[in-house]
């Protein structure tokens, strides 16, 4: 692998210009390194059980121009805070700044009143106030955690949480860095909000050209092409409405660091190296490789996992992975995560030397949403024709919300015999109301889906892509009962007035989802919409029914690609009340639900 520094020539929108210099981890911590921010140099890390963390303003300059960010003790990211499975912890947060904030502990089971939403949980903190949470670590692995109120996770209030094993760590590892992955915009995020409800595509600026009129027209036929380009057109949306925010505002970070800088994480000869991936981000999915190494996953949510070798993997919005590699010693490596729609990237250096850096490789080829991501079989033709097709179709009226109901299955329409094209996308009817324009009849199951953008990857670049279907708990299923019920909820949305809901019900007006207290039970969750969600449940474990049964992989955070459907199982063991969100924070306000065990 070439180790020369190969300048980037990125625009200045998709990168941005970093006020800093190449940080590196030089073990903050026994085992465990981080670096970042433009601030103040590395975030420190906090380990043991008393903690005082304090939020507040900070002036940062990631693009060339000073903002103004919320960072808790004067840092972006937050400090990693490191503790240890057994202990309680206590931490005192204090808010200075002018308006109400909180702290959530993301993928921690712990009491209902320690999980940090305000409005359903507690108060929130109130400025000038020192909030107290306190609970005991039950758990091991990778997590973080960020701010629950308002847009404060967009602008800064972050940070990784690290938590060691009592016993013996089955993960075989000499170094540890934690790679923290965000967005950061110069605009205030109220601003973002509002252009997204003005124009729900206003950051996406590959919008289709004349050129690739006549090249589709070329490559389909004139028939074909008027088609999908009249589909398109019904729906008001394009095929390349990957990203609803873009790198044209955002400049991505890898622990608080710019592309055009860079982070970067030492090793010595012979050491293997574990890289505790989190996605911090608000709005960004990331596809993440490192060029030359394999990577091993051993966790996924801060969960062991049977060991699985990948060159490349996709990380949605809180999500966390954690992967071994072990890379040559007279070798520099980048790790790379781009963007899911490929307007930007961040990257780092994994390097035995500190003046040496990999070459930064080229982003992959744009994505374009098909037939697949609407729910439809792919055009036929001949004597296939018409077979396995799914379409998009109205709803039925009369339809009451399923989700506090024993069973929650949607009504469907029947079948419309054999065609030749797929039928194009409607808009619902009233059954949903006016927050929904599509639904989807027959969701195929995401499982083994790496998404759109990566499909190909195996076949094209000899690149193994990870799949939920890859991943088994390390460990037997602590509840092997079958689910005594089902609850279907439908990820719905109405693009082109920005409008987010379960259901075809924003938050607002929905009634909770009730859960009995031990209770067994499946979601299955079916995305009506053209957008990648990742769904977070608080409080509660969901265990994704995947291929190898009796070891459900637990997940905090579960991608539900467009189009399609996954389930998993969840044991109500948490009395209280939880929130249940798309963690794409500008979704999050209408695609939310509470969830009430009792």
């Amino acid at each position: 692998m070439p180790l020369s520094y190969q300048p980037l020539s990125r625009r200045k929108f998709v990168t941005g210009i970093a006020a800093g210099g190449v940080l590196a981890g030089l073990g903050l911590a026994p085992g465990l390194s981080s670096a970042g921010s433009t601030l103040a140099g590395p975030p420190r890390v906090l380990s043991g059980t008393q903690f005082n963390l304090d939020i507040g303003y900070q002036q940062v300059n990631f693009t060339g121009r000073q903002r103004v960010a919320t960072t808790i003790n004067g840092t972006l990211p937050a400090p990693v805070l490191r503790w240890r499975e057994g202990d309680r912890v206590t931490l005192r947060v204090t808010n200075h700044l002018a308006h109400d904030s909180s702290i959530h502990w993301h993928g921690m089971i712990l009491p209902t009143n320690m999980d940090g939403v305000p409005g359903m949980s507690f108060n929130g903190i109130k400025p000038g106030e020192t909030f107290t949470y306190q609970f005991d670590v039950g758990q091991s692995g990778t997590y973080w955690y960020h701010s629950h109120s308002g847009y404060q996770e967009q602008t800064g209030l972050y940070g990784a949480i690290v938590i060691d094993p009592a016993e013996q760590d089955p993960v075989d590892y000499d170094r540890d860095y934690v790679v923290l992955l965000s967005d950061w915009s110069d605009e205030k995020p109220e601003q973002i909000y509002a252009n997204l409800k003005k124009m729900s595509h206003y950051y996406n600026f590959r919008e289709r050209t004349a050129g690739d009129l006549w090249r589709d027209i070329r490559n389909k036929g004139l028939v074909q092409t008027w088609n999908e380009r009249a589909m398109w057109n019904r729906m008001r949306m394009t095929d390349s409405d990957i990203a609803d925010v873009t790198g044209y505002t955002y400049t991505y970070l890898m622990n608080g660091v710019t592309p055009e800088d860079g982070w970067t994480g030492l090793f010595k000869p012979g050491e293997k190296v574990r890289l505790r991936f989190i996605n911090g981000s608000a709005m960004t999915l990331f596809d993440v490789r490192i060029p030359g190494l394999k990577m091993t996953v051993v966790a996924a949510d801060g969960q062991n996992v049977e060991p699985v070798s990948v060159d490349e993997f996709r990380i949605g919005t809180a999500e966390t992975y954690d992967v071994i590699v072990q890379p040559d010693s007279d070798s520099a490596y980048t790790i790379f995560a781009q963007s899911i729609d490929r307007s930007g990237y961040t990257r780092g250096t994994l390097s035995a030397d500190p003046s040496l850096q990999a070459e930064v490789p080229a982003m992959d080829t744009v994505p374009v949403l098909g037939h697949r991501d609407m729910g439809m079989a792919m055009p036929a033709t001949g004597a296939h024709a018409g077979h396995g097709k799914t379409t998009m179709q109205h709803g039925q009226p009369g339809h009451h919300d399923p989700g506090h109901h024993n069973h929650g299955h949607h009504k469907r329409n029947p079948g419309h015999g054999m065609v030749q094209e797929p039928k194009p996308l409607q808009h619902a009817s009233s059954e949903f109301g006016p927050q929904v324009d599509m639904r989807v009849e027959q969701a195929p199951n995401g499982l083994h889906d790496p998404g759109i953008g990566l499909r190909q990857h195996q076949q094209l670049h000899g690149r193994r892509v990870l799949t939920y279907a890859d991943l088994a708990n390390l460990f037997p299923t602590i509840d092997q009962r079958e689910p005594g019920r089902e609850i279907e909820l439908h990820l719905t949305g109405n693009m082109s007035r920005y409008m987010w809901s379960m259901n075809g019900i924003k938050f607002t007006d929905a009634e909770p989802l009730q859960l009995h207290y031990g209770e067994r039970v499946r979601i299955k969750l079916v995305n009506d919409t053209m957008m990648t969600h990742p769904i977070h449940l608080h409080g509660l474990w969901s265990e994704l029914e995947s291929v190898k049964d009796g070891y459900l992989p637990r997940k905090h955070t579960v991608l539900v690609h467009p189009g399609s459907s996954i389930s998993y199982q969840v044991t109500a063991d948490a009395r209280g009340r939880w929130a249940y969100h798309c963690h794409l924070l500008y979704h999050m306000a209408g695609m939310f639900r509470e969830v009430r065990v009792s």
